[in-house]
């Protein structure tokens, strides 16, 4: 089976809400169906005794230190605020 020979292109842009020239759509046709014939050619590499993982490499936590430090002063916070009320950003009702 060639994986892009069974490619819509005009489905997969319409999914991605995006609009695509005559040129465009054989460029990403062509790139997608690479990408697809890459992914066949993977699926015959045998991986028994190979344990899944989500990275090729350990990751470790990066974050800082969760340390309490002062906020902003409320008037700087506010500042950029459209609307405030009470210390507070007003925002329109999305809830009804």
């Amino acid at each position: 089976m060639n994986p892009a020979s069974d490619l819509n292109i005009e489905y997969v842009a319409h999914l991605a809400r995006l609009a695509l020239t005559d040129a465009e759509k054989q460029k990403f046709a062509r790139q997608l169906g690479d990408i697809l014939h890459y992914v066949e050619k993977l699926k015959q590499v045998d991986v028994t005794g190979v344990e899944p993982m989500a990275h090729a490499s350990p990751v470790f936590n990066v974050w800082a230190a969760d340390v309490a430090r002062p906020g902003l002063p409320v008037e700087s916070a506010l500042r950029n605020a459209p609307a405030q009320r009470d210390h507070m950003i007003v925002v329109p009702k999305v809830v009804e």
